[in-house]
């Protein structure tokens, strides 16, 4: 029979499953808790990183519909729910990784989905949201000029035909 205190802390990691749009499962064996302070703010607000238990957060996991992490759950394990922008979480823990190797991402979930450690670390080396919409943007701007330029090219091309026309029907006349 579960104890009060474990079902609300199922039924808290069970939400944070359901409202991030991304978790990443990372194993902190080694890391001071200064270090872990340090990686809760390099993360900054769109994430919130939890030291977990296995078992509860397996429970959590397959409660939020996720299965694809199970075998992931050993060792001195740590989510991090992310509400924002998941390549910013994968570049600040990515970081974080190479400057501390205790730090080890496992894997990870985004919108469903489950990540690898590759995937996560390739998610993390992607231009932020703000960049790649930025880019997106000039992109459409440079075709519609492009498209502007080529549908103000087609009337002053057919005005130089028909001109052209006019002159050499005015030439065969005065010839004849």
């Amino acid at each position: 029979m579960p104890t009060p205190n474990k079902a609300a802390s199922v039924a808290e990691l069970t939400d944070a499953f359901q409202s991030s749009n991304a978790a990443v499962l990372t194993e902190y064996r080694g890391l001071t808790v200064a270090q872990l302070k340090t990686l809760r703010r390099a993360l900054g607000e769109n994430a919130q990183y939890a030291v977990v238990k296995n078992t509860l957060t397996k429970i959590a996991a397959n409660q939020a519909g996720i299965t694809s992490l199970d075998d992931q759950f050993n060792g001195p394990t740590a989510v991090a729910f992310v509400t924002g922008d998941p390549v910013e979480s994968a570049k600040a823990l990515r970081d974080f990784a190479k400057e501390n190797p205790n730090l080890i991402i496992k894997a990870g979930v985004l919108d469903g989905k489950a990540l690898s450690a590759d995937d996560i670390k390739k998610l993390a080396d992607l231009e932020s949201r703000e960049v790649l919409l930025s880019k997106l943007a000039g992109a459409f701007k440079g075709k519609q000029s492009q498209a502007a330029s080529l549908f103000q090219a087609l009337p002053s091309k057919l005005v130089r035909t028909v001109d052209a026309l006019r002159a050499k029907q005015a030439e065969q006349g005065g010839a004849e």
